[in-house]
Parts: C-alpha cells; sequence; structure tokens
C-alpha cells in the first residue's frame, strides 16, 4: 500500500508536469521561425503531463483527484487550442 509521501509524489509529479506544458503552451509563437519545434515541445510536455495526471489519478486522495480532474480538463482544453493551430 502506498504512502502519504507517495501519494504527494504522485501529485506533485503530476502538478510540476502539467505547469510545464502550461507554460510550453503560452511560450509559444505562433508566427515565429521556431513554431515547429515549439508546437513539437509543447504536444511532449501535454503528453508527459497527461500520463502523469493519470498515474497520480490511481492512488489520489478524494482531494487530490478533485485537482488533477481539472488539470486534466485544462489539459484537454489546451490540446484542442494546439490542434486547432
Amino acid at each position: 500500500m502506498l504512502d502519504k509521501q507517495d501519494k504527494r509524489r504522485a501529485f506533485q509529479e503530476a502538478d510540476q508536469s502539467f505547469k510545464q506544458a502550461q507554460e510550453a503552451m503560452f511560450e509559444i509563437v505562433k508566427d515565429g521561425p521556431e513554431y515547429g519545434s515549439q508546437l513539437k515541445h509543447v504536444k511532449q510536455e501535454m503528453d508527459e503531463a497527461y500520463q502523469q495526471i493519470q498515474s497520480a489519478l490511481q492512488v489520489a486522495s478524494e482531494q487530490q483527484r478533485e485537482q488533477l480532474q481539472r488539470y486534466q480538463e485544462d489539459l484537454q482544453s489546451m490540446i484542442e487550442d494546439v490542434e486547432q493551430s
């Protein structure tokens, strides 16, 4: 059985990964010369965040689960934004 520290670590990793995906999304310059590589980076960050969130959801407390589900919804919106670009 996982202890509180393991649950906290899983949540923190998902939290950090989500924030990194967010930062990458905000830093993208659609008209810039680096757009293609930035877009690839954003997609990688989003994939990693999604995986971290899924992993953390398996062991999360109820409060953590609610936050992780919000992250998941926000991430889905970010993915839709990227796909529309």
